[in-house]
């Protein structure tokens, strides 16, 4: 090996490589690098190992996997460190057995990913990234000194050169990408729920909702059994095949009959019924955020004045997943990123759900 480089035709980082992946050459070449496996012959401890051959380290381990898997393959706890093969050795310990597997990422941002995945059925967190060039309003949650990848960098850098363009991070402290924001909500740790909480009420009084989004790509319309102490109480209504039943004529709120007499709502009135409650009023939000309920409410009228005055049309035929065509795309400018800092936290999965 003679050096490392970026692969410059990569459509998101173009080559562009941090300085620990350049140096990974330095791993290569390290003198202490293992060449071969190593046996521990003296005690736990003591530091004493002999070098042996493969095949008689994959015997060893072999041997020893057997006699748990005999017994009870759930003794086996695997667990493996920062790298990005945790899929092939996830898949590894199922094949093998036992549940109790785990890596890094599990206590990094898994909560986060798997948020997406319930949310809008992709991990947006670290791999969703912004169009920078059309973005005009965008805002960072809780990335840490400049805990991120290199194309974070590349776009915010090519943001700021726009006048068109307003970039809000959201951290308690004002460093790294904080610093060149346009506006820091220096928010108190582990409150971005309730700070986002009170965005989302603002949004709904407001009125600046995409309904026809929310009719046609999500299930903001599907019917909720509204039955106090039934077992399937809070549970989709659906028909004899299964089918969910929706609202009449695509509406977002409101109470039908259903085919057995109960009541069913529409699910998203029982998501305007959570946001629209005392809890997350601005002015009650203030104390626990530490950002005043005004400047809330302003941050709120900037993402909707954005998202909703500012949208981007584009001329590019595309079809959608119940496999209507569409003549062109309909783009509203408004951007998240977030990461581990809000991860970090019992309320992460929901506050990542939130935003």
């Amino acid at each position: 090996i003679r050096y490392i480089e970026g692969n410059p035709e990569h459509p998101v980082n173009k080559g562009v490589l941090c300085a620990k992946g350049s140096a990974g050459i330095m791993n290569h070449k390290a003198p202490a690098r293992l060449t071969k496996p190593l046996l521990r012959v003296g005690e736990r401890g003591e530091g004493k190992f002999e070098e042996i051959e493969w095949e008689d380290a994959l015997q060893l381990a072999t041997n020893w996997l057997s006699e748990v898997r005999g017994k009870d393959p759930s003794k086996l706890a695997f667990f493996t460190g920062r790298d990005q093969s945790q899929s092939m050795t996830g898949w590894w310990a199922t094949q093998f057995g036992t549940p109790n597997f785990a890596a890094h990422g599990g206590f990094c941002s898994v909560n986060m990913a798997a948020a997406g995945l319930y949310t809008i059925g992709g991990s947006f967190w670290e791999f969703g990234e912004p169009d920078w060039d059309l973005c005009k309003y965008f805002m960072m949650f809780g990335v840490a000194e400049d805990h991120d990848s290199n194309p974070i960098k590349a776009g915010i850098g090519s943001m700021k050169t726009r006048e068109d363009a307003k970039f809000v991070a959201v951290n308690p402290v004002r460093t790294a990408y904080s610093a060149v924001a346009d506006e820091w909500v220096g928010l108190r740790p582990s409150t971005d729920g309730l700070f986002i909480g009170a965005l989302i009420q603002e949004l709904l009084k407001a009125g600046k909702i995409d309904v026809e989004y929310l009719r046609n790509y999500t299930n903001a319309t599907w019917l909720v059994i509204d039955e106090p102490g039934a077992e399937d109480n809070g549970l989709f209504a659906r028909d004899a095949d299964g089918e969910p039943l929706k609202r009449d004529g695509g509406k977002l709120s409101g109470t039908e009959t259903l085919p057995d007499g109960r009541k069913g709502r529409a699910a998203f009135e029982f998501v305007v019924e959570r946001f629209m409650a005392d809890e997350y009023k601005p002015e009650n939000v203030a104390d626990q955020t530490g950002i005043e309920a005004s400047r809330i409410k302003r941050i709120a009228a900037e993402m909707a004045e954005a998202a909703f005055e500012q949208t981007i049309e584009l001329d590019v035929k595309w079809t959608d997943w119940t496999g209507k065509e569409h003549d062109k795309m309909i783009g509203r400018p408004v951007a998240i990123h977030a990461m581990r800092g809000i991860s970090a936290h019992t309320n992460g999965f929901h506050t990542c759900r939130m935003i």
